[in-house]
């Protein structure tokens, strides 16, 4: 059974500001500050929420500015921002880019309300101009410009960003038994099949369709261990490492439910629908140390999974991991239920 989602949580950690990146268990670390990475993750489940609460919807808006005012005029994002809203970095085009872009993207194909679905698209666009030399900044962006394309097809930004994310995401390997473009598997590794899928469906490039397919049933597969999910560790892995590994953390997890939904909705096929039960299984139980990694009490996500318990803080990127990942959970199933 896949949990109701709880936004309580979530809307502790938040402020007029942003979302608050760290918790002491439940009680929001404020001298952390805030950060884009977790305020375009909050933006994406937000935002689709298919009829949002009016919390949800002030989480939503809440977002969806502070991305805004992170963004400069080439389409560049600063990521981090103290308790009182001052920043403390310059604008750059590293992994928060990318995410800021995801953000925006699926606010500006999936927003309930129509001024948030204007505001985001024309951010996206900004967004859209710049590039990054890393892979997983681009492709974040690519899902962006992907979701850009849903509702606006033709969008020629979205299109040239796809293009360029394509060239540097290359193509599986030649070797079956390590299909994978890197020499060692690091974070959030689903979002790189994924990505692939997207761009070739939105660039009508079969090769990469069948490129990310491929990659995302290797990676479903090597993370499958004894009937569950074993996710890579905190610190990656790699051929000759030891398995399963700890501390495993719930992006890996939320990566991989992501794409399996991704891939079924373009297949049909129950094997990804199967992929992502697995995901939602995790959050609740069925991992390498049998804890449930979710709080229905506060509705958060616990930091990191170990041998023998888990981290007991309740973050917002753990939160939103497993948010986004019982969201898509019930979405998949809206859409069987219509197939």
């Amino acid at each position: 059974m896949v949990p109701e989602l709880c936004f309580d949580h979530l809307s502790r950690l938040s402020t007029e500001i942003g979302l608050f990146e760290h918790a002491l268990f439940t009680a929001p670390r404020r001298d952390h500050g805030y950060c884009v990475d977790d305020v375009a993750r909050g933006l994406v489940l937000t935002s689709r929420q298919p009829v949002p609460s009016d919390a949800v919807s002030w989480l939503t808006a809440t977002y969806l500015r502070f991305i805004g005012c992170a963004q400069d005029g080439d389409g560049r994002i600063r990521n981090r921002r103290r308790e009182d809203g001052s920043w403390t970095d310059e604008a750059g085009v590293e992994d928060h880019w990318g995410r800021a872009l995801w953000g925006l993207g699926t606010a500006a194909a999936a927003g309930t309300e129509e001024h948030v679905r204007d505001f985001a698209l024309a951010r996206a666009r900004i967004g859209l101009q710049a590039r990054s030399p890393s892979r997983r900044s681009m492709a974040h962006a690519a899902v962006g410009a992907f979701e850009v394309l849903r509702a606006h097809p033709g969008d020629r930004a979205a299109l040239g960003l796809l293009a360029d994310a394509r060239t540097l995401l290359g193509r599986a390997g030649p070797d079956p038994s390590w299909p994978w473009p890197e020499a060692r598997l690091f974070y959030a590794n689903a979002l790189l099949p994924e990505a692939l899928l997207l761009i070739g469906s939105g660039l009508g490039d079969d090769a990469a369709l069948q490129d990310g397919l491929a990659l995302l049933a290797w990676l479903l597969e090597r993370q499958t261990r004894d009937g569950h999910l074993s996710v890579v560790p905190t610190g990656g892995w790699q051929r000759g490492e030891p398995w399963p590994g700890f501390d495993q953390q719930p992006i890996e997890v939320s990566a991989l439910a992501e794409a399996c939904a991704r891939a079924f909705e373009m297949t049909g096929e129950l094997a990804w629908k199967t992929g992502l039960e697995s995901c939602v299984a995790w959050f609740l139980g069925a991992n390498d140390s049998g804890f449930a990694m979710y709080d229905p009490v506060s509705g958060g996500g616990f930091d990191g999974l170990h041998v023998a318990g888990v981290n007991q803080n309740q973050g917002a990127e753990s939160t939103l991991a497993a948010l986004t990942t019982f969201q898509l959970a019930r979405r998949v199933a809206v859409q069987e239920a219509v197939r």
